[in-house]
């Protein structure tokens, strides 16, 4: 994978700066002043740039209040560092592109299954690059609404960027902030390079769904509501397509408040998201898991006030092969490592059900966790988790529980002591755990090698519980 995923690097920086003109959107009819909306000029100079093949669609130094923006294939669209292009209000009858029709969308939230109700959206393009400091603002606009304001007949968008099916596409440099229900949304886009990208939005990040080939690189997100950095594979393509062939490496990912990553000051005021959890703001593969996740790598990133690693496959999608190292975590308010297999199934009939079967995680330093929820490893009877493999994991949790805690626990709301295979997957729904360390059910063939757990204050629960386990092995 390391050769194939070399050869796409080099691939898309040849692509990224063979230009052969420069257009200028001001000469197009931009202003830039932030009142007047610009997107129709921009789109008249992203067509001129289409027509010529490689030119490059350069904003200078402005504010540019936008509608839909339509991407187009061999285009670059370049913002200058003081650039910002901003989400418009709309007006009376006039706005974002309605979401399009897609007879799949009963398969996964209405977010994932349009892509044209976006700030900016491209659908079967090829060798495409957004790229410069500038800023992509949704502030007040970008929302997680579904087409028509439900006040009025305004046309409402919540996404920044959405693209559908596209080839050989490099998003490099720029800043995304408030930026409604995805500042990033990437659907069946293959030969995919995400670089130095900093966000800081209300609700996810980087969702790359059903995407083949890709590296996200030196990326910063901040999402204290939702997930960061999220591998998904839906079924909102209508075919079972994998996400596969995918790194992650050195990334950084947080939950402080809204806006205060890219401001500088990191605030830590809000303490209960939408979930009436803690700060998100995490790497995380699934909810949406119809098809596949395979031959995966997250490695030398940095998790900060936000929850653990998630990686969860519960309509239908294989997970093999995954691959998580050199990660550090600091102020971890749920599981610092949750596996889940469950049982949702929303794909077509006939699916398959999940599966997990080869995750291996190495070295692993985590400080100031949340002891509640333990490290979580959480099959299915009949159907275990397989083959997981945790070395060199050093964790620090809070503590400060008692087993009195986790049995009135369990008396007060029996959904905790009942299967619950199909709810919607979270460390937090299986309610405080019997052990503070490691909680682990319903797996085959489990690795533990040089583990440290320590306390920052005594739990009466032991250190480790298992429940149908089998193939279990300890080793310095």
């Amino acid at each position: 994978m390391n050769k194939h995923i070399l050869a796409l690097a080099a691939l898309l920086l040849g692509f990224s700066f063979c230009h052969a003109k420069i257009l200028n959107v001001r000469s197009f009819g931009a202003v830039g002043d932030g009142k007047s909306i610009d997107s129709e000029a921009i789109d008249r100079a992203i067509a001129e740039a289409s027509r010529h093949r490689g030119d490059t669609v350069f904003l200078p130094e402005g504010r540019y209040p936008c509608y839909s923006i339509h991407l187009k294939s061999n285009v670059t669209l370049k913002l200058d560092k003081n650039a910002t292009i901003l989400a418009a209000a709309p007006r009376d009858d006039k706005g974002y592109d309605l979401p399009e029709h897609n007879p799949d969308s009963l398969y996964q939230d209405f977010g994932h299954s349009h892509w044209h109700n976006s700030l900016m959206w491209g659908e079967n393009l090829e060798n495409i690059a957004i790229c410069g400091e500038g800023l992509i603002d949704g502030t007040g606009v970008l929302t997680r609404g579904t087409g028509r304001s439900r006040t009025s007949k305004t046309i409402v968008a919540n996404k920044a960027l959405a693209l559908k099916n596209c080839r050989n596409v490099r998003i490099s440099g720029t800043r995304f902030l408030n930026c409604g229900h995805f500042a990033i949304l990437l659907t069946g886009v293959d030969s995919l390079i995400i670089e130095d990208v900093i966000a800081d939005t209300n609700r996810d990040g980087i969702d790359i769904d059903c995407c083949e080939d890709v590296i996200v690189r030196r990326c910063k997100v901040n999402t204290l509501n939702d997930d960061a950095i999220v591998l998904k594979c839906s079924y909102a393509l209508g075919i079972p397509k994998p996400t596969r062939n995918v790194i992650i490496e050195d990334c950084d990912v947080s939950g402080y408040d809204v806006g205060t990553f890219m401001d500088g000051t990191k605030q830590t005021t809000v303490t209960v998201v939408p979930d009436r959890d803690g700060p998100t703001g995490r790497i995380k593969l699934g909810t949406e898991s119809s098809t596949a996740f395979r031959d995966i790598i997250v490695r030398n990133c940095r998790f900060n006030h936000c929850r653990g690693l998630a990686i969860e496959t519960v309509d239908g999608a294989a997970l093999e092969n995954v691959e998580f190292s050199d990660i550090t975590m600091n102020d971890i308010c749920n599981s610092p490592i949750y596996i889940r297999l469950g049982d949702r199934m929303r794909s077509p009939k006939g699916t398959p059900p999940s599966t997990v079967n080869g995750v291996r995680i190495n070295n692993i330093t985590v400080k100031d966790a949340d002891a509640r929820y333990a490290c979580l490893i959480y099959g299915m009877e009949g159907n275990p988790i397989r083959n997981v493999s945790i070395s060199n994991l050093s964790v620090e949790y809070r503590g400060g529980l008692t087993m009195q805690d986790y049995e009135e626990q369990r008396g007060r709301n029996t959904f905790f002591s009942s299967r619950n295979e199909s709810t919607y997957p979270e460390p937090s729904a299986h309610g405080i755990q019997p052990a503070w360390g490691f909680s682990i059910q319903h797996v085959d063939g489990i690795l533990l090698k040089n583990i440290r757990m320590t306390l920052m204050n005594p739990d009466e629960r032991p250190e480790i519980y298992k429940k149908d386990v089998s193939n279990m092995s300890f080793s310095e």
